[in-house]
């Protein structure tokens, strides 16, 4: 029996303890939202299965009960976003004006959150208090093993105390009943050797590319007016890749090309009356003279003699199974799809079932893996009836690949329609699908006849292809023969007419740039990032105006920046720039992976080295600078005038290209702005405290502006503001434009966020968010002539009261009243004429997870406002 304290404890317990009291608990984490429910409905069977949304906002839980090691046992399947944790220099290495790079080879780092408005060390400790096992779905690579380590350093802690072993790694390649029903009963450890090569990994691409980047992007940007950039990055990975890039422009600069001359004669056969051109022998001449005696001795000629007749039997082979890095190629010279895109839509396929891991370098099918099973799946699929033939009696055993250890190749999961995908994810599932069909059906089979001729003492040849069987080109459509390549039925001795000789003149081409596709080749062949990382390495030089992908062909063309860059590492250093450095890393990460090499001692040996590199790289910077000054303009004679200085009274000029900056060439200053925006001058109003004239930012009229000062963007004045806060965000007390004189509540979705008065609306007035995207437009219907800030606050939600001017002749009140105060989140007259929006961005940003309520301040007060703004 239980004593009257004992029952008043129980119920206080909450229904989640008294289940984690009454039995096991066993905790599952998967690396997306998406994929913890797919998870779950397979382990469940759907039986009993229940949701709730977590705490966090952005993951949901699964329960359900079941058995595991023997014990009945209650499940939860959760999951994170990514990546919980990320390695960072504490706060005091932040500030680029105050810490020398060089410091950052030896600063200490630590790990911080990776998104902090998930909460998600919070959300996993709270899920995880009191469980017996954690298993982990991660995915099944080395970042995914990363992952499931950081996702342990969170819940370890709170798990109940249990002998033997309670932490469990679930390997699997594809979301299907099967794969993870196997993976299931195959548990085991994670592995923390391949975790520490990824945390060392993102320690030295932190150290380098930090230091590199930060004194770059100070010494050039600091000089130059367009470089159109707005940083000047370094990368381990990402140099050598451009590297690639800009030695294929160099071969195209250097090269000069050189003519030559050509005999193009065109017969036609007699027996078949079919029309030839033929290939000279001696291919071309570089000697004009020599060339047109050539042509001189058979220009008369009228007959040509078939010499001889080659038949082969030719093979072109099926290609061997889909790994990561032939994806991206096809994808990128196929489809016309980059490199991040294909995976962003390959991890999406995968996500929903699809197709099976997409990060994978075998392509080699596994014994067991059930190759006429899966070709099944599309016999009645209406996509492929093109290939039902070959679906249907065409298994032929695949070639052998290369076998990484890693994942099973890339191959399709699940039958699925255009209509079921979408267009864009069809796309590349179509190429999954007809690839796989492709690597299991027979080779094409060709038969190439080659014709010898005679044109006086001249000797020429021509070469026609005559489909045997199409085989695996049936369903690679894209691999299948050119039509025109037959020939006519020619036999020794035939006779063909000469119709004309010519004597072509042409000239040597230079190469081509790299396509997308070829540079992911040379990235492989050079151990230049992994299957993973390549995509987002190429798009870091695009993104970064080094290079721009050019064409339907998607040829990558280095920009002027990009080629100053790589010919400046060249002169300083050719080491920086070449794949052998990164290379050498590669493998020595690879090494912790296997347990091999210790993680410390291959840290310190490598950031060593590129800390030497570094400091030699800054005692020859002339070097690069010298580049720099033929390619760019100097910063004083770039932009245009725009707004006066506080400290000479004279015009700072307008550095409008990345990043857009304001320069006065009179103090030799610098002052940083806003991106991704327009900037114009405000009224030609100054700054209270530095006599600096106010520019406004703005997106434009469906988006955000505000006001700020220059100086105090730059330089903040006081001690709560950071540099990058406007006008809205400086805590001077009297300024009109500052928060103190237009905050209205707390922001009605993110949490750090407060709305605000857009002074620079007018007369379209509205409320915007200074931290986040949202925005509250005043229709057009209210017609407001003015909007202030009362002293008052709402009794209910404790936002601040705004005193509204209607204009005169069109206020929307009774007996042509034009003033009115009131709370613009439950005052019904005033929440009529307002509409909550979003403002469009000129890039795309992630707007804040919020709780729709919550602390706030009007006029630096508490507030709420957000729960009477959900009506607006």
């Amino acid at each position: 029996m239980f004593t009257n304290d004992q029952l008043f404890s129980i119920r206080q317990l909450s229904s989640d303890n008294i289940r984690a009291m009454a039995q096991t608990v066993a905790l599952m984490v998967a690396e997306k939202p998406s994929l913890a429910l797919s998870l779950a409905k397979i382990l469940s069977g759907g039986a009993g299965l229940s949701s709730r949304k977590g705490s966090n906002g952005a993951c949901s839980v699964h329960e359900w009960s079941g058995r595991f090691r023997g014990e009945n046992v209650h499940f939860k399947m959760t999951s994170v976003c990514g990546h919980v944790m990320t390695c960072d220099f504490p706060p005091k290495y932040n500030n680029w004006d105050k810490v020398d790079p060089v410091e950052l080879f030896l600063a200490e780092t630590l790990k911080k959150e990776a998104t902090e408005k998930l909460h998600m060390p919070q959300f996993l400790a709270k899920e995880g208090r009191g469980a017996d096992y954690l298993i982990l779905w991660l995915d099944c690579d080395k970042e995914g093993e990363n992952i499931c380590f950081e996702v342990i350093d969170c819940i370890k802690p709170v798990m109940r105390k249990r002998t033997g072993q309670t932490i469990f790694r679930a390997k699997f390649s594809a979301i299907t009943d099967r794969d993870i029903k196997d993976a299931m009963t195959k548990l085991v450890a994670p592995n923390k050797d391949e975790s520490l090569s990824v945390d060392a990994r993102q320690e030295l691409d932190l150290r380098v590319g930090c230091a590199f980047t930060r004194f770059q992007t100070k010494f050039f940007q600091g000089k130059y007016g367009n470089l159109d950039s707005t940083v000047i990055s370094y990368g381990p990975c990402q140099t050598p890749t451009l590297g690639f890039c800009v030695a294929r422009h160099d071969e195209i600069q250097s090269f000069k090309p050189e003519s030559y001359w050509v005999l193009q004669p065109q017969v036609t056969h007699n027996k078949s009356n079919m029309s030839m051109k033929l290939d000279w022998e001696r291919v071309r001449m570089f000697d004009k003279d020599i060339a047109q005696m050539f042509h001189s001795n058979i220009s008369g000629v009228k007959e040509a003699k078939v010499s001889l007749v080659s038949k082969k039997e030719k093979v072109k082979q099926r290609p061997q199974a889909l790994n990561t890095v032939e994806m991206l190629r096809q994808a990128s010279s196929g489809l016309g799809m980059g490199p991040q895109y294909t995976m962003q839509v390959a991890e999406r396929l995968y996500t929903q079932g699809y197709i099976s891991y997409p990060r994978t370098e075998t392509n080699s099918y596994p014994e067991n893996f059930d190759l006429r099973g899966t070709l099944k799946m599309f016999v009645n699929n209406s996509e492929f009836k093109d290939c039902a033939e070959l679906i249907r009696d065409g298994f032929q055993k695949p070639r052998k690949g290369h076998d990484a250890g890693d994942h099973p190749p890339i191959t399709p999961m699940r039958s699925a329609t255009e209509a079921e995908l979408g267009h864009e994810n069809f796309r590349l599932y179509n190429f999954i699908v007809r690839y796989f069909i492709g690597t299991i059906t027979p080779d094409c089979k060709y038969l190439q006849t080659t014709g010898y001729l005679e044109i006086g003492k001249e000797k020429f040849s021509c070469t026609g292809k005559t489909l045997i069987s199409p085989g695996f080109t049936t369903a690679m459509t894209w691999q299948g023969l050119v039509e025109d390549e037959r020939l006519p039925e020619m036999e020794k001795g035939d006779i063909c007419r000469v119709d004309e000789v010519k004597l072509v003149e042409k000239q040597t081409s230079p190469p081509e740039y790299l396509t997308e596709s070829e540079l992911i080749s040379l990235m492989e062949k050079h151990s230049i990032g992994t299957d993973a990382s390549i995509p987002v390495h190429i798009n870091n030089i695009c993104e970064r105006n080094y290079v721009q992908v050019v064409g339907s062909s998607r040829k990558l063309q280095p920009t002027p920046l990009g080629i100053v860059l790589v010919h400046g590492y060249q002169k300083i250093d050719p080491e920086l720039v070449l794949p052998t450095m990164r290379a050498a890393t590669e493998k020595l990460l690879n090494l912790i992976a296997q347990g091999k090499e210790d993680f410390r001692a291959v840290l310190q040996h490598v950031v060593k080295t590129f800390e030497m590199k570094y400091k030699y790289f800054v005692k020859n910077i002339t070097g690069m600078d010298e580049l720099f000054e033929v390619s760019f303009s100097p910063l004083a004679s770039t932009g245009k005038p725009l707004s006066r200085c506080g400290q000479c009274n004279r015009y700072m000029k307008f550095v409008d290209v990345k990043p857009m900056r304001l320069h006065c060439a009179v103090c030799n200053v610098t002052y940083k702005l806003p991106q991704n925006g327009h900037i114009k001058l405000y009224q030609e109003l100054k700054c209270p405290l530095d006599n600096f004239e106010l520019v406004m930012w703005t997106t434009g009229a469906k988006g955000k502006s505000y006001p700020l000062c220059p100086y105090c963007y730059t330089n903040p004045p006081f001690g709560d503001m950071r540099p990058g806060f406007s006008c809205l965000e400086c805590s001077h007390p009297t300024c009109k434009h500052a928060l103190s004189q237009n905050g209205v509540s707390c922001c009605v979705e993110c949490e750090d966020g407060l709305m605000m008065i857009d002074r620079t609306s007018a007369p379209k007035w509205k409320l915007v968010c200074n931290k986040c995207n949202v925005v509250i437009n005043f229709k057009d219907e209210a017609h407001i002539h003015r909007l202030d800030l009362s002293e008052e606050q709402c009794g209910q939600c404790e936002a601040t009261y705004l005193h509204v001017t209607f204009h005169k002749d069109k206020t929307p009140l009774a007996d042509g009243v034009t003033e009115y105060t009131g709370c613009l989140f439950c005052d019904q007259t005033l929440k009529q004429y307002v509409a909550l929006h979003h403002a469009q961005m000129r890039i795309k940003t992630s707007s804040s997870r919020g709780r729709g309520r919550g602390r706030g301040r009007g006029k630096g007060r508490r507030g709420r406002g957000g729960r009477g703004s959900r009506g607006t």
